[in-house]
């Protein structure tokens, strides 16, 4: 079989090898799409922090089964199902409060080791959730919306709040998008005018705001100086993590959902005068995987406008590096299998 492996920073390859054979309790399948994340493009530049080379990228998969044994979930041959790609080894102190998103021994699909960038993979049956009223493109998009729905819930979002999301890539439009369904007020930023006028027309955002040195006067105008209740990063870049404090209100919730790769800087007094509540999230649980499914069945998302560009495998390493460039417009690409 086929598969792409990133063997050093800023170089895939194409290989062949033999195709998987399932063990004991796992799942052979047959990989479909591969949705192409900010830790992916972070891994082919050499910017992601948990990260080893060589290694099979790609942990937004949209698969179909081919072999199973019975299992509790009632998966069968043929059906499709969403990966959560995180193997926890159930028995660390996170493991038995049952944070299993941020498990000691994490081992991540695509990033710990090798992921879907293939044409079979074999996985833990306990990795699998039945979605047969998906399609491919909505499968393969399914774990991304799911960290939204983590830090999402991770904030304790009420209805009627005012949030900001800082970054209109995959993350932060999904962010926007579920917390909108949950009745938030949202101020979209970005640095990027054309991310932003994606989320306004394509999310219907009342309030989008360009970075810089005006963001935080004009998220004061929107807000008529409360500012904002909940702020969200979704960029994992440090000047945006360390500034996005101002624009949280006095008493508010800051969730860093973007992972920067060094140190962070904060002036203590800053947050300690608005008895900031700092938050970190990572990854996402069963819980909200279930939620996101339940939210693309109802049609709740905007998928058309979000997959942007869609390759097969044979051509990925010729795209690639130009997703990395903001001119190209580039929200979600997705390679097929």
């Amino acid at each position: 079989m086929d598969y792409i492996i990133c063997e050093r920073p800023g170089e895939f390859v194409l290989k062949k090898k033999e195709a998987p054979k399932k063990g004991v309790r796992e799942a052979l399948l047959k990989v479909k799409k591969v949705g192409i994340c900010g830790t992916d493009l972070h891994a082919y530049t050499g910017n992601q922090a948990f990260f080893t080379y060589p290694r099979i990228l790609g942990h937004e998969l949209a698969v179909q089964v081919v072999e199973i044994d019975e299992n509790v979930q009632g998966i069968q041959p043929g059906d499709k199902v969403v990966v959560m790609p995180y193997i926890s080894c159930k028995k660390c102190i996170a493991c038995r409060h049952g944070k299993f998103n941020c498990c000691t021994n994490m081992q991540v699909l695509g990033i710990h080791t090798d992921g879907g960038m293939q044409e079979y993979i074999t996985v833990p049956i306990e990795l699998l959730i039945p979605a047969q009223n998906l399609s491919d493109e909505q499968l393969a998009i399914v774990e991304p919306l799911a960290i939204g729905a983590h830090a999402i819930r991770r904030s304790r979002l009420k209805v009627g709040e005012t949030i900001v999301v800082v970054g209109c890539g995959p993350i932060g439009i999904g962010i926007m998008k579920l917390a909108q369904l949950e009745g938030a007020r949202v101020i979209a930023i970005d640095l990027n005018q054309q991310r932003l006028d994606y989320a306004k027309e394509n999310l219907g955002l009342d309030h989008v705001v360009l970075g810089g040195s005006d963001a935080i006067n004009n998220v004061a105008k929107i807000t008529d100086g409360d500012m904002a209740t909940v702020v969200f990063d979704a960029t994992g870049h440090k000047g945006a993590l360390e500034s996005g404090i101002g624009y949280m209100a006095h008493g508010g919730t800051y969730v860093l959902v973007g992972l920067s790769k060094g140190d962070l800087t904060f002036h203590h007094p800053s947050i300690h005068a608005k008895e900031t509540t700092l938050l970190c999230s990572r990854n996402a649980t069963l819980e909200d995987f279930e939620h996101v499914i339940a939210v693309l069945e109802k049609g709740g998302f905007p998928i058309e406008s979000f997959i942007t560009h869609n390759v097969d495998y044979s051509e990925m390493i010729t795209h690639f590096d130009g997703w990395l460039e903001p001119e190209n417009g580039v929200i979600k690409a997705m390679v097929n299998f």
